[in-house]
């Protein structure tokens, strides 16, 4: 135990340091997240804000991979909560999956706190928030971080010039994102929810994206079980994140010791980069036609995530980030 906790106080003393190399030239980030039906893309959009308050991110937009009517109204609640209620917000308007949340987090967040955007034809489609967002950065500035779904990103690769650039979607995406990270995949080998789900999505954007592409695992994820210290801390009120962990964590017996956290790992290694706590192996992830994926080690074009340290000094990372509450602006 005290072992943990001098490794923790390190890791914080190093994220405090990094602060002030970062704070001149935070991480751009458009977030592309399947909010609902899992409940840690709310712990991943909790930990973006944070660092944004933080000074390590700039967040640019925030993006449903999914289309079920209310996701856009979650996303704004969100954004409204942490204080940055006018963040562009996009949603898929053709062909994307509906799924919606069993344990009904989603409804009572849109029922309980404020926000503007009620219906998803408030909002722009996906493809078009990306290609604005994109054509107006400097070049090889954006990193994108999808926490879902690959619909978002195939239809982006696939769009033709428009009024926001005269690129095609994959010339915008060489020019203007410098880096993708993704919570997908399974590996060494597996399936994996965000990629099968979609898999003609994610065999086109595995096998086309023309940047680098850093891939946190299910494996990764599925080790750090977080949410039990915000639930239990009396401290925070009238909280949408801690009402989401108070009321998902006990319909689950999985979950008794915490949601494991896929998506939040997204969020930190590409807001703070992924040492000390990981390193790296480079490859390349293979979709087959099924959504299954394997990883090869030729060409190498990809990154993966392999842990470094326990996955323990993650957890309370993200156990002490996720109870981060807004700041003033």
């Amino acid at each position: 135990m005290r072992l943990y906790k001098i490794v923790f106080c390190l890791c914080l003393l190093m994220g405090s340091t990094s602060l002030i190399a970062q704070k001149n030239k935070p991480v751009v980030i458009i977030f592309d997240s399947d909010m609902g039906p899992d409940y840690d893309d709310v712990g991943a959009i909790t930990l973006l804000h944070a660092f944004a308050d933080s000074g390590y991110v700039k967040i640019l937009a925030t993006v449903a991979s999914t289309k079920y009517e209310g996701v856009a109204a979650v996303f704004n609640v969100f954004n409204t909560y942490f204080r940055r209620p006018d963040l562009p917000i996009g949603v898929p308007k053709d062909k994307a999956l509906e799924l919606k949340d069993w344990q009904h987090w989603s409804d009572t967040l849109i029922s309980r706190y404020p926000h503007k955007i009620k219906t998803n034809d408030q909002v722009p489609d996906a493809t078009e928030v990306y290609r604005k967002i994109l054509s107006a950065q400097p070049n090889k500035r954006v990193t994108i971080v999808t926490t879902g779904f690959l619909t978002n990103l195939y239809n982006l690769m696939n769009s033709e010039p428009d009024k926001y650039s005269k690129l095609s979607g994959k010339e915008l995406i060489r020019q203007k994102v410098k880096q993708l990270v993704c919570m997908a995949g399974r590996f060494p080998s597996g399936s994996e929810f965000n990629v099968n789900r979609d898999a003609p999505a994610s065999q086109l954007v595995f096998n086309n994206w023309p940047t680098p592409v850093l891939l946190s695992g299910f494996e990764i994820g599925m080790k750090i079980k977080t949410g039990l210290p915000l639930v239990k801390n009396e401290s925070i009120k009238n909280s949408p994140v801690k009402d989401v962990f108070r009321i998902c964590i006990p319909m689950s017996a999985e979950d008794s010791a915490g949601r494991m956290s896929w998506d939040e790992t997204a969020v930190l290694v590409a807001a703070k980069g992924y040492k000390p706590w990981y390193k790296i192996e480079k490859g390349k992830m293979v979709v087959a036609n099924d959504g299954s994926n394997s990883w090869v080690n030729n060409p190498a074009i990809h990154s993966r995530l392999v842990e470094e340290e326990s996955p323990k000094v993650v957890q309370g990372i993200i156990n002490t980030t996720m109870m981060h509450q807004p700041t003033k602006k």
